[in-house]
């Protein structure tokens, strides 16, 4: 097998398009149990503010050198204006999408002694129009790049999934899908979908064996006319399944600290190393090893091409 190298990738052009969020972190000393009830009482210290879900795949393909457009609904309230300065940061370029009646996800982590603690989420679902307008804005973005990631985070943001998987397969544009919940036919068509192994499970069934999930991957892979299955499996690395069989790569050594956003992370490193040209085999085994840093780094991370080629040399 010939040695990896991560390819030149300041051309790589990559539109995404999904549901975005507001991660927040509130981090503080835990020192005592509430009188008023057997709970832990955080005394806050620090806040941060990252951005979450597709936002974060945005964020991920840009530190990994890419161009890239995120394409998304918000809505007219601070966590939106958060979002946007976020990404403005990054250097990502938001196509934000405003609705008045729809308040901006916000995913609050509080965290004590380096331990997540408690999360709540503050969310609804966004307004027809306003994504019937973001599919006008999809037509007219995709010419402009070179590999689309739809990241389904179930929150209404991808409501005409199956147009835009026609529309940019017959422009001739991979399509990479992060998938959400169990009816998987409204991804029919798409290049790729990334699901993990439990979003699978959901799926397919419980499998017996590495034969069994085989089986299982290679008939739904067919029944969606994909071109390939790629299946993240925690500890047992990441599986491929395309047509011509199935690759495996076993996972990366390391200490995991946290693996929320990890698979963000790994379809952004998928849609940025295909767009520089590497086959899929080769970008597979690229995001196994972003995947390996970020599940180290607390919440919603970014790898850098320096740390992907350290994790290489290593």
């Amino acid at each position: 097998m010939s040695k990896l190298q991560v390819p030149e990738t300041r051309g790589a052009r990559i539109l995404v398009v999904g549901d975005v969020m507001l991660d927040r972190y509130w981090f503080g000393e835990v020192n005592r149990i509430s009188p008023e009830a057997p709970v832990p009482v955080v005394h806050v210290a620090r806040s941060e503010e990252r951005p979450g879900g597709a936002a974060n795949v945005a964020r991920n393909a840009v530190t990994l050198g890419a161009q890239c457009s995120l394409l998304t609904v918000v809505g007219n309230d601070e966590p939106a204006q958060a979002l946007e300065r976020l990404l403005d940061q990054a250097g990502v370029t938001a196509h934000l999408h405003r609705d008045a009646s729809l308040a901006t996800t916000i995913k609050l982590r509080v965290i004590g002694r380096q331990q997540q603690l408690l999360r709540i989420d503050f969310e609804n679902t966004p307004d027809r129009e306003v994504l019937h307008e973001k599919l006008a804005d999809y037509r007219a973005l995709l010419p402009q790049h070179d590999v689309v990631v739809l990241s389904d985070y179930g929150k209404g943001g991808l409501a005409h999934v199956q147009e835009m998987i026609r529309i940019a397969r017959e422009a001739g544009k991979p399509v990479l899908v992060d998938p959400k919940g169990e009816d998987y036919a409204r991804y029919s068509g798409a290049s790729l979908l990334t699901p993990n192994r439990s979003e699978l499970r959901q799926v397919v069934g419980r499998w017996r064996d590495d034969a069994d999930l085989e089986t299982r991957a290679q008939a739904l892979r067919q029944e969606l006319a994909l071109d390939a299955l790629l299946v993240t499996r925690s500890e047992e690395g990441m599986s491929l399944f395309r047509a011509d069989g199935t690759v495996h790569e076993g996972t990366r050594a390391q200490e995991v600290f946290d693996v929320s956003g990890a698979g963000d992370t790994v379809i952004a490193t998928l849609a940025v190393m295909l767009a520089a040209g590497c086959d899929l085999v080769q970008a597979m085994r690229l995001s196994n090893h972003a995947a390996g840093i970020v599940v180290g780094k607390l919440g919603t991370a970014t790898v850098s091409l320096d740390e992907l080629r350290h994790s290489l040399a290593a």
